[in-house]
């Protein structure tokens, strides 16, 4: 059928206008990402980009690890295209309880050579630099201390801040629940701090998928507001994982296609850069 020039440019408006609707009704878009503590290899990028959007980035060595493969590779993975989750390692309990520094002070120095590091890097001004906080529930007062001197630290020295950080539920008596977040999340709120972003873990299944390129919704991850959540972990947990084992390797890693060489992890984004690395 032939429409007037007007009425057909009227109706491709209308749908124009109903498409967008839609978009916005579906939800925010997702983007996927995979991290790992040993860098991939020049050679895997490649195929590692057709399946992902952005690469977690260490600024330091990796938890139990004496060295960094990061280290020098921005360039090549901004010329394949991926945009970055920059993070740096944290301190376990026992380590803060261990260094003889008070908390405070040591989060402060260990951020200074978080820094510089992105700044050796050349991560630009405002990249979100995520502090590595491996230990979940209710952080300690020494815990928390650390943390909150490493992320103001940044915050006064030209970047943003961040955190990897539990995501799941932990029951602390009758009635009384509490994740690693929400508790960062009300000190933070609390003490006047500067804000700070949140990369989640949560592989409970669900409301994980499991190892998936499909990746779930981001607002799925149980943290409202989280820039960031690692939805399959390598190994897999068991005690999180039974009912979606079955995505998961025999090994019960996480691997992607045909890359059956590289355990990874998987996370979802709403942007292909989180922490607007490049």
């Amino acid at each position: 059928m032939n429409l007037p020039v007007t009425l057909a440019r009227k109706l491709l408006v209308i749908a124009a206008i109903s498409l967008t609707a839609a978009c916005s009704l579906s939800g925010q878009k997702s983007y996927i990402g995979f991290d790992r503590n040993e860098y991939p290899g020049d050679a895997s990028l490649p195929a590692l980009r057709k399946h992902f959007d952005f690469a977690g980035y260490w600024l330091t060595n990796p938890p139990g690890s004496h060295r960094n493969g990061w280290l020098g590779k921005r360039d090549i993975l901004l010329q394949q295209g991926f945009g970055f989750l920059v993070l740096a390692n944290g301190k376990l309990d026992k380590e803060i309880l261990r260094s003889g520094i008070k908390p405070d002070a040591l989060g402060r120095r260990d951020a200074t050579a978080a820094i510089a590091a992105a700044q050796s890097e050349h991560f630009p001004r405002n990249t979100i630099l995520f502090l590595d906080q491996e230990e979940g529930g209710r952080l300690l007062p020494e815990q928390m201390a650390y943390l909150l001197a490493w992320t103001e630290t940044v915050a006064t020295n030209g970047y943003r801040p961040g955190i990897y950080v539990s995501g799941q539920t932990v029951h602390e008596g009758p009635n009384v629940t509490i994740t690693t977040a929400l508790d960062v999340r009300n000190h933070v709120a609390a003490q006047h701090l500067h804000e700070v972003a949140m990369w989640v873990y949560e592989d409970d299944c669900p409301p994980a998928p499991g190892c998936t390129l499909q990746p779930p919704p981001l607002a799925h991850s149980g943290t409202p507001g989280a820039l960031v959540w690692q939805y399959a972990q390598s190994p897999r947990r068991p005690e999180n994982t039974a009912s979606c084992a079955k995505t998961y390797a025999s090994d019960g890693n996480c691997y992607a296609g045909e890359l059956t060489h590289l355990i990874l992890d998987m996370n979802v984004a709403g942007s292909p850069d989180p922490s607007a690395g490049r």
